[in-house]
């Protein structure tokens, strides 16, 4: 065996072995630490800062944040990484011989992964410059079927077929203005009010799936809607969940381009509006399954994806689900608002030119 093969260890193998309260003991700071009740908080062991309250580990999740001069988070992998200043290898096989892990063991462990055709690359570490991102578990088993409360009871299957009509839409509708949505905006995406048919007294909004193909409308009622009746309404049999609204656009924007998630169609809108092409909604808080290997297969280790969901109970949990899962496809960064109920459709230009999504 060579000594490059001799020295591979599998990095999710190394993050379920070791934690980071294993390694603060190693550098002899664990004292240094207040433990609560599932959290170890205390000064930054990276950059050496003082403050009691900088440095925050989730014990549950195995992961952690700096929130002062770092202003990054990760797992245990990045913790070694930036503190000895090595690259994320270099930092699983210290952590092998700190702890005397055997590396026979982890090693067939990716070879069983390998041959079970599961993937067994590192996730990219997730950060943030302004330390807005939620730490990544990666090395977390993934959740049994519909254990997470933003996903679907009873996920879709199947597809949408091509539909054989467009419907006749009124572009000038008032509440197309009210949304803030401009001419430009509106013609681009091509609603527009319906005044018959199912979509009758709403504001229809064209679905196409990724190859392009208008696959369904979604109607959005203009205003509130009357007692008993929904806000948004979907055509009998449509399968929302195997669709990612406008991904057949945004695939067509640069790689280098940050992949921006979002819930809703106007939030799509809104950021398109202020130069953020490539943007897709979940047209949800959650999840699916279908939606995940949608996107996985415009992903590579080097792609950078945005998650910015609303800021309320099922956006903080649904985007934290999103963050799990895509951080071992790409680099994932998590906007989190300051303010409840902040929708990403209500950030203005100068806002969304800090997201960094332009070249």
């Amino acid at each position: 065996m060579s000594k490059t093969a001799s020295r591979f260890v599998d990095f999710r193998a190394v993050k379920a072995a070791v934690t980071i309260e294993q390694v603060l003991a190693h550098y002899g700071i664990l004292d240094r630490f207040k433990r609560g009740q599932d959290s170890l908080s205390g000064p930054c062991p990276i950059h050496q800062g003082t403050n009691p309250t900088q440095f925050r580990v989730s014990l549950s999740k195995n992961c952690w944040n700096c929130f002062s001069d770092c202003h990054c988070g990760g797992n245990v992998l990045d913790l070694v990484a930036k503190k000895e200043n090595v690259e994320p290898m270099q930092a699983a096989n210290l952590l092998v011989e700190w702890f005397q892990l055997d590396r026979a063991q982890l090693n067939a462990a990716h070879e069983t992964g390998v041959a079970e055709g599961k993937d067994t690359q590192a996730a990219s570490p997730t950060r943030s410059p302004r330390g807005d991102v939620l730490p990544p578990s990666p090395s977390r088993p993934p959740p049994k079927p519909n254990a997470s409360p933003t996903r679907p009871a009873k996920e879709e299957t199947g597809v949408n077929k091509p539909l054989g009509f467009r419907l006749e839409l009124d572009a000038l509708h008032p509440y197309l203005a009210e949304r803030g949505l401009t001419p430009e905006t509106v013609t681009e995406f091509g609603l527009g009010y319906c005044a018959k048919g199912v979509m009758a007294q709403r504001i229809a909004i064209p679905i196409h799936d990724v190859k392009g193909e208008l696959v369904g409308y979604a109607g959005r009622w203009p205003g509130e809607p009357p007692e008993g009746r929904p806000k948004y309404r979907l055509p009998d049999g449509f399968k929302k969940s195997v669709e990612v609204f406008n991904l057949a656009w945004a695939k067509k924007e640069p790689p280098e381009l940050p992949l921006v998630i979002v819930e809703g169609f106007f939030d799509v809108m809104k950021l398109w509006q202020l130069g953020v092409k490539k943007c897709v909604a979940l047209m949800g808080s959650s999840l699916s399954t279908a939606q995940e290997v949608l996107l996985a297969q415009h992903l590579t280790p080097a792609s950078h994806v945005i998650v910015m969901f609303d800021e309320d109970d099922a956006g903080r949990e649904g985007r934290e689900d999103v963050l799990h899962r895509l951080a071992l496809r790409a680099f994932v960064r998590v906007i989190a608002f300051a303010d409840e109920g902040f929708q990403p459709e209500d950030l203005k230009a100068e806002e969304a030119k800090l997201l960094g999504v332009r070249p």
